[in-house]
């Protein structure tokens, strides 16, 4: 078979199309080619229905027959909510599969593949895994680690500042840019954000639908998207029963130390949960925050708040990475900076590495992770 990267493109291009809609289960792309001609194409779509390769061989039917299927993820060996694609794969008669990176799930990790070379098929790979794997960092990350993956969202201009003085903020990054944080939002499990940031800005945290277009998802995909569940960390329940966010479709989580239960009653009335969790120097309790949310099976996490909040959960160790957008202006000194933090000598600076760096709009997007 003859253009491997080139067809394995065609399957990263289907897999986009299952952003914000296959969540937790990873965002897979499959295509079958037989005879150099593309036959069915497919992703994964939502829990509980069809996987990626599921979806392409419906689509080729008998044609898949000898064909060869170019899959993103290795191809799952086991019995879920759905039936093992390794087996349609074989029960189908193809000839090749080409898989993209290989499944961290202790379920699957090369069992998959194995399966698909016991039935005789030929198996080539991986091709193109890094920008695979980078299609679903939080799964990836918690099947490797059996953690979830917490990155931060900032915006910034070029001196490092996110906002004036004064507060004023909106809007430093331009329309494109924001159009890609609602696009992150659809890919993330939840979205966690601080009281004073909920105080300050009566945020909504929401995938709306034109920044969604703007960012490329399909009309068609619009209705399917899955809300991101929306975590506000409130130590005393501060949080205005009137806020945006309680206002809006899609889950809340309120997190706190008030164990009063007849207090969490007016924002359970609004259709909000709360958790509780322990205090530490009279906040929420952070590590056991992510816990919490792990246990609830949030494979990624977008923090999305102020420099205090980005300071506290930088310094207890729980981000793996931040996604910057930064735009050509300059603020100022006075300006508010990334992170509340006062660091003395610079063998104390964190230390981060970039993975990407792309133009989006007029601004830039920063990807870093850290080390």
């Amino acid at each position: 078979m003859a253009n491997h990267p080139y067809y394995m493109q065609q399957a990263l291009q289907q897999a986009r199309l299952a952003w914000g809609l296959s969540k937790p289960n990873p965002a897979v792309g499959c295509v079958l080619v037989r005879d150099g001609v593309l036959v069915g194409q497919g992703h994964t779509q939502e829990v509980g229905s069809a996987h990626a390769e599921v979806m392409a061989l419906r689509q080729a039917g008998i044609k898949a027959q000898g064909a060869t299927a170019y899959v993103t993820l290795e191809p799952c060996s086991h019995y879920g909510r759905t039936p093992p694609c390794s087996q349609g794969l074989i029960d189908a008669d193809v000839e090749t599969v080409v898989y993209g990176c290989e499944d961290p799930n202790p379920l699957v990790a090369g069992q998959g593949l194995q399966q698909l070379k016991d039935a005789g098929i030929k198996v080539l790979g991986p091709v193109l895994a890094a920008e695979c794997a980078a299609l679903n960092p939080g799964f990836m990350h918690a099947m490797a680690s059996g953690q979830p993956y917490v990155f931060s969202k900032l915006a910034s201009s070029l001196d490092g500042r996110t906002a004036m003085a004064s507060g004023e903020s909106q809007w430093i990054t331009g329309a494109a840019a924001r159009a890609q944080v609602h696009l992150l939002r659809a890919q993330s499990c939840a979205l966690i954000t601080g009281i004073g940031s909920i105080l300050a800005d009566d945020p909504s945290m929401t995938c709306r639908q034109p920044e969604l277009q703007m960012a490329g998802v399909g009309s068609e995909l619009w209705p399917r998207i899955k809300q991101p569940l929306r975590v506000i960390l409130d130590s005393q329940l501060r949080s205005p029963l009137s806020a945006k966010i309680f206002q809006l479709s899609g889950p809340v989580l309120l997190v706190t130390c008030v164990a009063d239960v007849s207090l969490h009653q007016p924002y359970m009335d609004l259709g909000a949960e709360v958790a509780v969790v322990p205090a530490q120097a009279g906040k929420v309790d952070l590590t056991a925050t992510i816990a919490m949310l792990g246990e609830r099976g949030c494979q990624q996490i977008m923090l999305e708040a102020g420099a205090g909040l980005n300071a506290s959960f930088l310094q207890a160790g729980l981000l793996h990475g931040l996604k910057l957008f930064m735009a050509p202006k300059l603020l100022g000194a006075g300006g508010k900076p990334l992170l509340a933090q006062h660091i003395e000598q610079l063998q104390d600076a964190w230390q981060l590495a970039f993975s990407q760096v792309e133009s989006v709009g007029e601004d830039l997007l920063l990807s870093l992770d850290l080390s």
